[in-house]
């Protein structure tokens, strides 16, 4: 798959087959329009394209929110689309200029005269241009004009229950990654690097890998305990099962929200490298128990549990 930074490093098709979007988390409605996607496009004998953006286009419209939080980093999207075969994927800056292109101009500049869209894909209710104002109808009425069609994948081909980023969103919010994971197809996951903590779990028997996320906008799911399987990243040596804890340290009297991962039967030094983490059950929430002796007898608890799940 060829990836573009920017609308204008790509060279226009002579059979683009595209579809547009944000694809945030690349769930399962996501997945039912780019196999279609990649369907069409060799069914034409033409070259898969994916449109998406970013920024999110929420943080450029409406900066003064900042509770957005994306199931899905760039890269972490990348990877997921490159899976399903897509040819080319887009990934152009969404500015406020480009937000105010007419639906006319967005169809003309962008479909037709920069990517050479012979057929677009788009699912339902999508809306684009200034103000959102243009539609599968728009895209319709511009067709015959600029020579090329275009298929709606309705909601009922898309999913069975409705599905939607938000809702995975709101899923991982509470804490329910089972739902999570049953939306999006696969586990939800987390990317970044070790980094030394004041390793007190070492002290009570349970070292843990500290996690830091460069992407301030990643979204992380509720506090609590979790069962997790872990990898190196990006090149995975295996899956191995662990216990994630996300959370301020109540009994400590910790003050910021930390993500700390005890990888089992595991006792490699990886300070200053990336793993990626699965997260598979949602154990409890965070607690504060009354002295460490306590903290550790329930950790062991829970680490039975994870064990338990696990297999």
């Amino acid at each position: 798959m060829k990836v573009y930074k920017h609308i204008d490093e790509f060279q226009k098709l002579e059979t683009a087959v595209v579809t547009i979007g944000t694809f945030d988390g690349v769930h399962l409605g996501h997945r039912k329009i780019i196999s279609r996607l990649v369907e069409e496009a060799k069914r034409v004998n033409g070259e898969s394209v994916i449109l998406t953006f970013f920024p999110h286009p929420r943080m450029i419209l409406h900066p003064e929110d900042q509770s957005l939080k994306l199931i899905s980093t760039i890269q972490e999207k990348r990877e997921l689309i490159e899976q399903l075969g897509v040819d080319h994927l887009i990934v152009t800056p969404f500015t406020r200029d480009f937000s105010n292109l007419s639906p006319d101009n967005y169809i003309k500049q962008i479909l037709v005269d920069k990517i050479g869209t012979k057929k677009i894909i788009i699912g339902y209710d999508h809306h684009f241009g200034k103000d959102r104002t243009g539609n599968f109808a728009k895209l319709q009425e511009c067709a015959a004009v600029f020579g090329f069609s275009v298929e709606e994948i309705t909601e009922e081909d898309i999913h069975d229950v409705a599905i939607s980023s938000t809702k995975v969103r709101q899923a991982l919010t509470r804490g329910d990654v089972t739902t999570a994971q049953d939306f999006l197809g696969y586990p939800f996951h987390l990317t970044g690097l070790v980094i030394r903590g004041d390793q007190i779990g070492r002290t009570i028997g349970f070292p843990t890998a500290n996690l830091f996320l460069e992407e301030t906008y990643k979204l992380i799911p509720a506090d609590g305990i979790y069962a997790v399987m872990v990898e190196e990243y990006p090149e995975s040596k295996g899956l191995l099962k662990g216990m994630g804890y996300i959370g301020t340290r109540p009994t400590l009297n910790g003050m910021s929200r930390n993500i700390e991962i005890n990888i089992f039967d595991f006792d490699k030094d990886i300070y200053g490298q990336n793993i990626r983490v699965h997260f598979l059950y949602f154990l409890r929430g965070d607690m504060k128990f009354h002295s460490l002796q306590k903290l550790t007898d329930q950790i062991s608890q829970d680490k039975l549990a994870v064990i338990d799940l696990l297999g």
